[in-house]
């Protein structure tokens, strides 16, 4: 216990004296703050230093923890409209000191979202309203993420059923879990003639259906998108998603995608090639995935649109746009100045480069 004391004080206050000392002498044109939430440094410190020496900060949202108190969802458990959250939990604390550590940063502040619905929620949250906010969306190599000829089949011994492939961090069976191994395991059983393919961490001695194979974690994307290329649908059974890079990924492999309405997916997937239903209904998501099991799909054709649709007209397009209306507009205004490398990238972007 000691020793984790003495970690956690290192990391939350000589990190971000570390981490201010860099910023101070490398001098940026931008500080741009992804998934700080990890407590290796102290965000109300190092958002109120930004925010007090003037410096142009870009804060990416992967998710809601920024405004909700420190949960990663709005339908987090602890999470209140008004924050009076469980007794022993900071949340109401936390919520209360981000809110005070965002006020009065605006003109300096550009908030991203991944997603449409995620700078939606973002918006309207209290801390963020009336702060300049944009879309960015997750971008992903189509080098890796393509149609191709898989023989994992055969190398699984599955070349005779129907297979339904399903990724996430972390498996287990937990109903409450936002990712839904539950749900996944419980369709399962209700499709035995089905395969289902589980990539994802699990603990030792979990028991699952029959049909339901245990990857483990699959940290080669190459594989990852053999799997996505051999299944005949990618199973998505999250409680909550800002993005989905399962769906995005899927449909690049040429691979439709069944789910629950998350949030993000439904934003960005191909309705030709998608179906979302109500969360933990699973007599719906059972009747959809027959259907959908049932339809030849053209996996080249598939991947095609996804890279178009997906890929370049929303990830590249938000992507330039956020280059235009945020780095070149402020650019152009004089009381923020930037360097010579923002000036040049400008010039590119303004030129089509």
């Amino acid at each position: 216990m000691g020793e984790f004391i003495r970690s956690f004080i290192w990391r939350l206050f000589f990190s971000t004296n570390k981490l201010i000392g860099i910023i101070q002498q490398e001098t940026p044109d931008i500080v741009h703050l992804h998934c700080i939430n990890g407590y290796f440094v102290n965000i109300y410190r190092l958002v109120s230093w930004l925010k007090a020496n003037r410096i142009r900060t870009v804060l990416t949202l992967h998710a809601e923890f920024m405004y909700t108190g420190g949960c990663g969802h709005s339908t987090c458990p602890r999470y209140r409209s008004d924050m009076h959250s469980w007794f022993f939990d900071q949340s109401r604390l936390m919520w209360k000191r981000m809110k005070e550590t965002f006020d009065g940063f605006k003109e300096g502040l550009m908030i991203t979202s991944v997603s449409p619905w995620l700078m939606q929620r973002a918006s309207a949250s209290p801390i963020f309203s009336g702060k300049n906010h944009c879309v960015v969306m997750n971008g992903l190599d189509t080098n890796v993420f393509h149609s191709r000829k898989s023989y994992l089949r055969e190398e699984l011994g599955e070349t005779g059923q129907k297979v339904i492939f399903h990724a996430t961090p972390n498996f287990n069976l937990d109903s409450r879990h936002i990712k839904g191994g539950y749900y996944v395991n419980e369709l399962a059983k209700r499709m035995p003639d089905v395969k289902f393919l589980v990539a994802g961490s699990y603990l030792e001695g979990i028991v699952v259906s029959n049909n339901v194979i245990l990857l483990g974690k699959v940290a080669n994307q190459q594989k990852l998108a053999e799997l996505y290329s051999m299944a005949d649908l990618t199973l998505l059974t999250s409680k909550r998603e800002t993005f989905s890079m399962v769906t995005a990924e899927s449909l690049c492999c040429g691979t439709a995608v069944i789910g629950f309405q998350a949030g993000g997916p439904e934003q960005i997937a191909i309705p030709e090639y998608s179906c979302f239903v109500d969360h933990g209904d699973m007599s719906a998501l059972k009747n959809e995935t027959e259907k959908m099991l049932n339809n030849c799909w053209d996996s080249g054709k598939i991947s095609k649109e996804a890279q178009k649709n997906i890929v370049r007209k929303l990830c590249v397009k938000t992507m330039l746009k956020y280059m235009r209306d945020y780095i070149i507009w402020n650019y152009e205004k004089t009381d923020y100045v930037f360097g010579k490398n923002v000036e040049a990238m400008s010039r590119q972007v303004i030129m089509g480069k």
